[in-house]
């Protein structure tokens, strides 16, 4: 088989009860990230840069938000049929229920991967925040006659616990797979480290077909818990090592292997540090490996007067007589005079009044910060106001405003 026929399947119905309160009115995937992103612009972009363009994305949880980010920003030529990106909510051909779970999602979909009649099925999740050249893993598959091959990510012995682990011999054969174990079983080759399952997976399509055929008939509902530690016996399953990726334009300073589960406030905030510096770990910049997002067309930020030091300030905004320091800025956020960042995460359409000082702090969209607010200095002050995580980083939920800033910016999106 030189080049099969690809078709992808991205599990982006995601709740993400663990970054609420950023998810109270978006599904995981939809969350904005970066200056400009969202989450699940990761998954589309590495899939789109690997020459996969068959993609069902199917939703679940409060999705209109990426049903919108989607229709505006991922939308393939049209003149070829076999390239599209369709979002695909829940169609209750088999019952009364929504997906139940990432098999259950797929099975529910069967009738589109049959008319589709692809050689390969790549599933992947949409929650996370890498750059992968799928390619890679799709010719380990074929070299291994492989029926399934699992996307590992090797990670220290003393954190594997936190992760589905996966039990594999030298030559990649899975022998076993245990969701968070108290006792991870090391790498082969690396007693210090354990294979991590990234959640991304490569099927045969009879090998998919059949299981998930099998996998419904019982019961199961869940890739991870269900259907591979079952496959693990009577099929090829193998695990492809994350780390012997390749993606061109990656600089020296950038971290190898670059891949963060953004599922709770403390890693969402971290990974935006991640971007900020002259030598970022993830530095997103790559003509080489382009991440695609929204082609928004409003103008460039202004500045008046303003102290910027280390941040990410995307288009649209007006900064005057203002200070920020180490903080991402996104679309269309007006910061009046003696207003002070420090290490903050400012979301589309925000408007930051007069005098006001933020450290360590995410706001969400649509938000108006009061002339003279302080958030970010007292912790007990602030619990009291918003939700505050362990660490000290304040969320400012999503506003309940108009949909027109103070100075007269119609809010254009959700």
């Amino acid at each position: 088989m030189d080049t099969p026929n690809i078709l992808a399947v991205v599990l982006a119905g995601g709740e993400g009860s663990r970054l609420h309160p950023l998810t109270g009115h978006r599904s995981k995937p939809s969350v904005p990230f970066g200056g400009r992103f969202r989450i699940v612009d990761f998954v589309l972009s590495n899939l789109v840069n690997s020459k996969i363009v068959a993609i069902y994305l199917l939703v679940q949880y409060k999705s209109q938000s990426l049903i919108e980010h989607i229709r505006r920003s991922w939308g393939l030529a049209p003149i070829f049929p076999e390239q599209f990106i369709t979002v695909v909510p829940p169609q209750m051909r088999e019952g009364p229920e929504w997906f139940q779970g990432t098999a259950d999602a797929v099975y529910q979909n069967l009738r589109l991967i049959e008319r589709q009649a692809p050689d390969l099925v790549v599933v992947f999740g949409a929650d996370h925040i890498y750059r992968m050249d799928i390619r890679q893993m799709v010719a380990f598959h074929l070299s291994r006659s492989a029926d399934v091959t699992v996307a590992a990510l090797p990670v220290p012995i003393a954190m594997a616990s936190a992760f589905g682990i996966i039990d594999a011999a030298a030559d990649g054969v899975i022998r076993g797979f245990r969701e968070k174990p108290v006792d991870p079983a090391p790498m082969a080759h690396d007693p210090t480290r354990a294979y991590a399952s990234m959640g991304n997976y490569i099927f045969s399509t009879d090998v998919l077909v059949k299981a998930l055929r099998e996998s419904h008939r019982r019961g199961e509902k869940d890739f991870g818990k269900d259907l591979l530690p079952r496959l693990i016996q009577t099929q090829r399953v193998f695990a492809y090592d994350f780390c012997g990726n390749r993606i061109p334009g990656v600089r020296d300073y950038e971290e190898p292997a670059y891949w963060r589960d953004v599922g709770t406030i403390d890693a969402y905030f971290s990974a935006h540090q991640d971007l900020l510096g002259s030598q970022p770990k993830f530095d997103m910049f790559n003509p080489k490996w382009r991440i695609g997002s929204s082609n928004y067309q409003g103008p460039s930020p202004k500045f008046i007067h303003a102290e910027i030091d280390n941040s990410i300030i995307s288009s649209g905004g007006l900064i005057q007589g203002a200070r920020v320091r180490n903080s991402i800025v996104r679309s269309e956020v007006l910061i009046e005079e003696d207003v002070e960042l420090d290490e903050c995460i400012v979301m589309d359409y925000a408007v930051l009044r007069r005098g006001v000082r933020l450290k360590r702090v995410i706001v969400d969209r649509y938000n108006t910060i009061e002339a003279g607010d302080r958030i970010g200095y007292d912790t007990d002050a602030d619990r009291q106001r918003f939700p505050v995580t362990d660490s000290g980083i304040v969320v400012v939920p999503r506003g309940q405003g108009t949909d027109t800033r103070a100075d007269g910016v119609v809010f254009r999106y959700l």
